[in-house]
């Protein structure tokens, strides 16, 4: 699969941010919001936000798709942070969680305690930032997936340390959400390739994207060598296909044709490095494939609305 190649243009960063102990019955309304980001990473454009069930159960509720129930060692991905709702059972009134908030102590975690004394559930929740506002990854993934750690190559290493890096965690100790980052980027690269191995809809977008090889390679060819002067007769001819075959393969994937996918890949990548970087704004364009200031000026515009370099000073005040 090409998969691995396209989480990685994604420079995911990340942390835990929050311990919930939840007791029957129970019901909050979640969503992870860039002040939850902020004491452990610069807020990200984009987050995607889960919850990891240390004990117990509970039920996840997102707008648009069945609710689903998730159990103790599972971990729930919201790839688009939509608002979603977590309980004890179905059609209890939501609350809002912030009264219930106790503050972390030194080196620990933010705690939620809240509930009538029934069951138990404990969770720890997290994010991961990103800043890639069109990735044909987040796009294709629906709106809340369950990563079961029964299953997938992977799925007993993230158990594992999530289990260790809570038992860290119980003690205050200040480098479990470092190291919860790491864990959490290996946890949604595992959800990915479950997900994939479990479609068998060969008309689903994610099937044509990333599980046709030729696509897949075409994706690779591009994040991989940015900078090329890349044309669609030139990827075509590096996967084995003729120009209109790869086209119209390219397009049923992901959408749209491949030129406009790398243009907007490029600009995001360029974004990326004006938030994150002091480099000039021409060692950008040549970096992404501009051959001219002007040429990248003009479509950061285009896309952006503004200069690169007026769009950077806008972001960092």
């Amino acid at each position: 699969m090409g998969d691995s190649t396209l989480l990685g243009s994604l420079r995911l960063s990340g942390s835990i941010f929050l311990d919930a102990e939840f007791s029957a019955p129970w019901c909050i309304k979640a969503q992870v919001t860039p002040d939850d980001c902020g004491p452990f990473t610069p807020p990200p454009r984009y987050i995607i936000a889960y919850h990891y069930l240390i004990a117990g159960h509970c039920f996840v509720s997102v707008e648009g798709i069945p609710s689903f129930q998730a159990y103790g060692g599972d971990i729930v991905v919201l790839p688009r942070n939509d608002p979603h709702i977590l309980s004890s059972a179905l059609d209890l009134p939501p609350v809002c969680p912030e009264q219930f908030l106790l503050p972390a102590g030194d080196g620990g975690l933010t705690r939620l305690v809240y509930g009538e004394g029934g069951e138990r559930t404990s969770l720890l929740c997290g994010f991961l930032g990103h800043n890639m506002k069109r990735s044909p990854i987040i796009a294709l993934l629906p709106r809340a997936l369950k990563l079961s750690v029964e299953e997938g190559s992977s799925a007993g290493w993230i158990r594992n340390l999530f289990q260790f890096a809570a038992n860290e965690l119980a003690t205050g100790r200040r480098q479990s959400p470092t190291m919860l980052a790491k864990i959490a980027e290996l946890m949604f690269t595992e959800t990915v390739q479950q997900y994939a191995a479990a479609q068998t809809d060969q008309s689903e977008a994610w099937i044509a994207g990333l599980r046709d090889p030729l696509v897949a390679r075409a994706l690779e060819l591009l994040h991989g060598q940015l900078a090329r002067h890349w044309t669609t007769d030139q990827l075509a001819r590096e996967v084995g296909l003729s120009r209109s075959a790869f086209a119209d393969r390219f397009v049923r994937a992901l959408g749209e044709a491949p030129m406009g996918y790398l243009l907007r890949h490029r600009l995001e990548q360029a974004a990326t490095r004006l938030l994150e970087s002091s480099d000039c704004i021409a060692q950008i364009a040549f970096d992404i494939g501009y051959e001219s200031e002007g040429a990248f000026s003009r479509a950061f515009r285009r896309e952006y609305g503004l200069p690169p370099a007026t769009w950077r000073r806008s972001k960092r005040h």
